[in-house]
């Protein structure tokens, strides 16, 4: 066989149990939550900042930064919502390279998913925990949901993922909003696509279930820069690439 199942891993229920988000710190989320819906539904006028670093690799190291973001939380507060990126996945451009905490707890040390998933949820509960501020991560394993369901206040769909159904299909089922990043091609029609995908209701095998989604209305598009026909990176943030965004946006019924 090409495959070599190696052991089955802990399910989502049991480190949930294991695990457990502490009441206080759910109620914490929960008001959050609605601070950072109500932006995007237009009944707040304050500003949404994704901040941080593309890989979230020591605990430490993450926690001490989002302390210090959660000071600067407090001053901003009337206009901003800081929301700190732990992304615990990393894509890869070919396959190769460290995958992220979720994958390799330990870059020293051989892949171990089981453990990668213990340690990307316990670090996303000692940010709550210690700041009350939750974050951001990115959605390279549509299956890992699950895990952090609880935890996380917004998902980013990544560019190599965007075209992936799967994804689209998942998010479409999530209560939190989905950035949709454009493609390596910096294409916005697959951008935008995937946008419809994601706010309409499905029906799809989810983690050996048949499941049906109603839909995500908070999901909405993420410029991220492109790598043009020639192999060099451009921007895609200038006044031009946004007034050409918008013009796309007006030809479809999207909710954001």
């Amino acid at each position: 066989m090409s495959f070599n199942f190696i052991k089955e891993v802990i399910t989502p229920e049991q480190l949930l149990k294991e695990y457990p988000l502490p009441e206080k710190d759910a109620l914490l989320k929960k008001k959050r939550d609605k601070e950072i819906k109500d932006v995007f539904t237009g009944a707040s006028d304050k500003f949404i900042l994704i901040i941080g670093p593309c890989s979230a690799d020591n605990e430490d190291s993450v926690c001490d930064y989002i302390n210090r973001l959660a000071k600067v939380q407090d001053k901003v507060k009337d206009k901003l919502i800081l929301i700190p990126r732990i992304y615990t996945n990393k894509p890869r451009t070919t396959g190769e390279g460290y995958k992220g905490i979720a994958h390799q707890p330990d870059p020293e040390k051989k892949p171990d998913l089981q453990e990668g998933l213990i340690a990307m949820r316990k670090m996303h509960l000692r940010a709550i925990a210690e700041t009350g501020l939750s974050a951001a991560d990115e959605m390279l394993y549509p299956e890992n949901w699950l895990y952090v369901e609880d935890l996380l206040s917004y998902v980013a769909v990544g560019a190599r993922s965007v075209e992936d159904q799967q994804h689209r299909l998942t998010i479409s089922g999530m209560d939190v909003p989905a950035g949709m990043k454009n493609p390596t091609s910096g294409d916005f029609s697959v951008m935008l696509n995937s946008v419809v995908a994601a706010q309409t209701s499905h029906t799809f095998l989810y983690r050996n279930w048949e499941v049906a989604t109603t839909g995500n209305p908070l999901t909405h598009t993420v410029l991220r820069g492109a790598i043009n026909k020639h192999g060099q990176s451009i921007p895609n943030y200038h006044y031009e690439d946004l007034v050409r965004l918008i013009s796309m946006y007006q030809e479809r019924d999207l909710q954001n």
